[in-house]
């Protein structure tokens, strides 16, 4: 069950995380929205970095939870 967990936190986590840079490098770099993140709210560039790190924290936790069952 844990590395199921796993997998679906880290599968979610790289969905998430790859909207917030594709979101947040288009409104940086090319001002347009990219992705699906702006349809849903309209956040400054900013809050797209915390999106991403957001997504990086579920691949993380993910990870060490399929790790966890690894070892168990």
């Amino acid at each position: 069950m844990r590395t199921t967990i796993g997998y679906t936190l880290e599968s979610i986590g790289y969905v998430i995380g790859a909207q917030g840079l594709v979101s947040f490098a288009s409104q940086t770099l090319f001002g347009t929205e990219w992705g699906w993140i702006h349809k849903v709210v309209d956040l400054p560039s900013a809050a797209y970095l915390g999106i991403l790190l957001g997504g990086l924290a579920l691949v993380v936790g993910g990870v060490r939870t399929r790790k966890a069952a690894e070892h168990q």
